[in-house]
C-alpha cells in the first residue's frame, strides 16, 4: 500500500503488553486501511475486536508494534511528528466527562487553542466559531455540569475543533448517552463532514450511526473482515449476526418483506428510504 492517502495504515500489528512485560495476544493484526481527505468512515465490530486500539493509532496515542501508521505522510513512530499529527487528527473520547476541565463552556472550548499559544482575538473566534458549528453558542457562559449527556458531547467536540484539525475520531461518542443526546450528536457529525469537510472516523457499536456514513468497516479479531458502502455491508446480515453485530431494524424490515415476495429495491439504509419505496410501489399497484 502506498502513501499518498491522507491516512494510511499499512500492515499494522499491535500487541499490549501485560504488567509482568508479557505481550498479550496481538489486539490488532496485520491491518490495512486507507482514509482518504473529507470521508467519513464508521467501524464496527463487538467489544474486543480491536475498533478502539485502531483508533487510538490514528493520531498516535498508540504506536504499532510492527507495520506503520502514516498521516498526511508523517509516520507515527517519527516523534517529530507527533504535534502535527495530533493537530491534523483531533480525538473524541466515550466520556465527555473526560475531556472537559474548566468551569464555563466557552473557557473549556478555548483551552486547546490556549494551549496552541494562539492570540488572543484568534482564540475568541475560533471559540465562537467552534460553538457555533455544534450549536452550542446560546450555552457559552454555562457550567459544563449544568448539561446533559449530549450537550457535554458536543461541547468536548467543539473543543477539538477550535484546535482546527483536519480529521475528527470519534471512539463511541454515543455510548453513554440517550436517543435524544446521540441523535444531537450524530447530527453535529454529519454536518461537520458535509458542511465543514472535515474527515471523520466513527468508532460504533450503533449499525443505524454506521449507516449514515460512506464507507463501512467491520472488525473481528483484530482485523478488518469487511468494508464498503452501508448498502453492501448491511447485506451481509449472515456475516454480520456471525459476528454478533447487530442488523440495522429497516434492513432487517427490508429483508424480511423481499422474502415475502415484495419487490423493495437493495440499498434501503432508512426509514425514509422505506416510506419512499412502499409509497412507490403502491402508487404502481
Amino acid at each position: 500500500m502506498g502513501r499518498e492517502g491522507f491516512i494510511e495504515l499499512e500492515k499494522v500489528c499491535f500487541s499490549y503488553t501485560r504488567e509482568d512485560g508479557e505481550m498479550e495476544e496481538a489486539a490488532l493484526a496485520e491491518v490495512s486501511l486507507s482514509i482518504s481527505s473529507g470521508e467519513f468512515i464508521a467501524i464496527v465490530g463487538h467489544n474486543g475486536s480491536g475498533k478502539s486500539t485502531l483508533a487510538k493509532h490514528l493520531n498516535g496515542l498508540l504506536i504499532p508494534t510492527n507495520g506503520d501508521v502514516w498521516v498526511m505522510g508523517m509516520n507515527t513512530k517519527d516523534e517529530r511528528y507527533l504535534w502535527d499529527i495530533r493537530q491534523t487528527v483531533g480525538m473524541v473520547f466515550q466520556n465527555p466527562d473526560n475531556q472537559i476541565v474548566a468551569a464555563t463552556v466557552e473557557e473549556d472550548v478555548a483551552f486547546g487553542p490556549e494551549n496552541l499559544g494562539l492570540e488572543p482575538q484568534l482564540i475568541r473566534a475560533r471559540v465562537d466559531e467552534a460553538l457555533d458549528i455544534v450549536g452550542m453558542s446560546d450555552y457559552a457562559k454555562a457550567a459544563p455540569h449544568s448539561l446533559s449527556g449530549g450537550q457535554k458531547q458536543r461541547v468536548a467536540i467543539a473543543g477539538v475543533i477550535a484546535m482546527r484539525p483536519r480529521c475528527l475520531v470519534l471512539d463511541e461518542p454515543t455510548a453513554m448517552l440517550d436517543p435524544v443526546g446521540r441523535r444531537e450528536v450524530l447530527d453535529t457529525i454529519t454536518r461537520l463532514n458535509q458542511d465543514e469537510g472535515i474527515t471523520v472516523v466513527l468508532i460504533t457499536h450503533f449499525m443505524d450511526e454506521a449507516a449514515q456514513a460512506q464507507r463501512v468497516a467491520v472488525m473481528d479479531g483484530g482485523k478488518i473482515v469487511q468494508q464498503g458502502s452501508p448498502a453492501i455491508v448491511f447485506q451481509e446480515i449472515s456475516l454480520l449476526r456471525k459476528l454478533r453485530l447487530d442488523v440495522p431494524p429497516v434492513i432487517e424490515l427490508a429483508t424480511r418483506l423481499r422474502a415475502r415476495s415484495i419487490p423493495l429495491p437493495k440499498g434501503i439504509l432508512t426509514v425514509d428510504e422505506m416510506v419512499t419505496a412502499l409509497c412507490q410501489l403502491r402508487s404502481e399497484g
